[in-house]
């Protein structure tokens, strides 16, 4: 018999009765009945229900056990008596009747108990990490991560995608995040930097003439904790193609993500290929977001004409009409019964959480036959003009409508939370719905007007290829504002239940529309050449076309999980602080260390009274 165990805690079925067995693992539960001791030994696969009587050789020894110690008992595979059998574990339907029991490892009084579903602190949690994830709900959360890893990789082979590794230490970048910064030992006074991203890497790869590539990629950056963002690192799945068009991109991506989705769903739906593609304006139009949550069927309707007709009196949204702002319409399908309180949350919510002046609205109800508008704001509004709303924004008798205004942004902010608190305070659902809901957000701005520094300004990503005739992009001069300003970049999100998994982009792979690019964002050709020497000397000896995106691995488990923080599908993560307080880091490393990396600790000034 093995050392150990023959059998692991998850294998044991009713074709193993009568058989001789010897199962290692962690003492989970331990129950008294009479004389009679259960202990419920787990392990990674599963949990087995092992038995002593009281005239058993083996009772003092298992007797005292306690929690979490580590043993292997040998026994008897017999059936559970048929009042016992527990049809909602795998081994059920047996009980191993124990001969003897080996403790290998005795556990000390735990901070964080394993068995139950109690909450305890985050701090408590991260320290005693190891404890945590023997808890059954995390177990399950990191196999889920490995598997969705696994059915990634597979599904990207199989579409002729080849994995390469790129570098970890890098050069620093001048744009984007913080950088994790790295001493040389050999070159005083330089640094390497943890790569962000292997974006510049996986662009010289498609240079380099290979053509699908993908890795599961480590990022560094030096961000700040959010629920749906780990503080240091992540992992995503970085993908690059060369002579590829957009539509190319999203054929290659969908079925990976769809498939994915749809194996581990559990009976929840994916929305069907291919996703939706929904332009930036339209998204900031009809969702507030560029990441819109399209399981909420609310869409929001522009009513600036409507508010800044001669015959409206409410004057709040005319002043800000009058200094170029917008007035946007949320509707509330079935609200008109809600009680008052619900619309005074609604009010107190934008006031408090959202720092908004507050939610105007109307409540459209039928009074014989005709439809009234009633509310705050109702009676400055003529019958013929809400009527013209209620086109707009396709509401009816019994529904109510809501109201944001500010400049474009602002309105579209507000609108935007309105919509999905509305939605989740009705329990309205789309039609057709979809537990995962997919889009594109595609056609972003390559341009914006920086009001602080009173200049144009890149919007997103500076290395997209600017959707705009090649040939007159590279004529535009800086008095071109309004030209420049309505350029649209080949630059994309990946948007699934309101969450962004990944930004990508046909990138920009000829100089001298770079160099334009950035000419136009006030960047001088020297600058652009200090920064970005490296890929622009690369493109100038024959880039191919090619884009590509990097949906976030993180985020995609998080959501098959159905978790709400990215914590619970990471094995070990830091805390908000970017701590890893089971370990220790970052810590304090010895002068020694410092000296051979010719670095100094300059500590920050402590704040002076006030």
């Amino acid at each position: 018999m093995h050392r150990y165990r023959t059998h692991t805690c998850g294998a044991l079925r009713s074709d193993h009765i009568g058989a001789t067995v010897r199962v290692s693992g962690w003492v989970h539960r331990r129950r008294d009945h009479g004389g009679l001791i259960f202990i419920d030994l787990r392990d990674h696969y599963g949990l087995t229900q092992c038995v002593v009587e009281p005239d058993s050789a083996a009772f003092a020894a298992i007797d005292r056990l306690r929690s979490e110690w580590v043993a292997a008992i040998t026994g008897r595979v017999t059936a559970r008596p048929g009042d016992t059998v527990n049809p909602d574990l795998p081994t059920g339907e047996v009980e191993v009747r124990i001969d003897s029991v080996e403790v290998l490892s005795e556990a000390s009084e735990l901070p964080v108990p394993v068995f139950g579903d109690q909450e305890y602190p985050e701090e408590t949690r991260l320290k005693y990490r190891f404890l945590d994830l023997r808890r059954e709900h995390l177990h399950k959360n990191i196999v889920l991560r490995s598997n969705v890893i696994s059915s990634l990789r597979r599904r990207m082979i199989a579409e002729g995608f080849t994995e390469f590794q790129t570098p970890i230490l890098t050069a620093s970048s001048p744009e984007g995040a913080r950088d994790f910064l790295v001493p040389s030992r050999l070159h005083p006074g330089k640094f390497y930097a943890l790569p962000q991203a292997p974006q510049q890497f996986k662009q010289l790869i498609m240079v380099a003439g290979f053509d699908r590539y993908f890795q599961i990629a480590p990022c560094f950056r030096d961000e700040d904790a959010r629920a749906d963002r780990s503080p240091g690192e992540f992992y995503q799945l970085d993908i690059e193609m060369s002579f590829v068009t957009q539509e190319d991109v999203f054929a290659a991506v969908e079925p990976v993500l769809h498939g994915t989705f749809e194996e581990f769903a559990n009976g929840r739906s994916v929305s069907p290929m291919p996703f939706a593609r929904i332009p930036y304006a339209e998204a900031m139009l009809k969702y507030g977001s560029d990441k819109p949550d399209l399981r909420n069927p609310i869409v929001i309707a522009d009513v600036t004409e409507e508010f800044n007709d001669a015959t409206v009196e409410f004057k709040a949204f005319k002043t800000v009409i009058a200094h170029g702002g917008v007035v946007r319409a949320i509707p509330a399908p079935g609200a008109a019964p809600q009680p008052r309180s619900f619309f005074d949350k609604l009010n107190d919510w934008a006031r408090s959480e959202m720092k908004a002046p507050g939610l105007g609205y109307i409540v459209f109800e039928s009074d014989g036959g005709k439809v009234v508008g009633k509310g705050p704001i109702a009676k400055f509004i003529p019958e013929p003009i809400q009527q013209r709303m209620m086109q707009k924004a396709g509401v009816k008798a019994g529904d109510a409508l809501f109201f944001s205004a500010g400049k474009a942004d602002v309105a579209a902010k507000l609108a935007g939370a309105a919509r999905l608190r509305i939605g989740n305070e009705l329990g309205l659902k789309a039609h057709p719905y979809y537990d995962f809901h997919f889009c594109w957000v595609v056609d972003f701005p390559m341009y914006e007007w920086n009001e602080d520094e009173k200049k144009i300004d890149f919007s997103h990503n500076p290395f997209s290829m600017p959707n705009f005739e090649h040939d007159k992009f590279l004529q535009l001069n800086s008095s071109d504002d309004k030209t420049i300003l309505g350029i649209t970049a080949f630059q994309y999100d990946i948007v699934c239940n309101g969450t962004e998994l990944s930004s990508g982009a046909i990138r920009n792979h000829r100089p001298d529309i770079m160099m334009k690019a950035f000419e136009i964002a006030g960047y001088p050709p020297e600058t652009v050449e200090a920064k970005f020497g490296g890929m622009l000397n690369a493109f100038r000896y024959g880039a191919p076309p090619h884009g590509g995106t990097a949906p976030g691995v993180d985020r995609i488990v998080m959501l098959i999980a159905g978790e709400e923080n990215l914590r619970e599908v990471t094995m070990f993560p830091m805390n908000q602080r970017a701590e890893d307080l089971m370990m220790g880091a970052p810590s304090e490393v010895m002068m020694k260390q410092l000296r051979e990396l010719h670095i100094r600790i300059v500590q920050p000034e402590a704040p002076k009274p006030s």
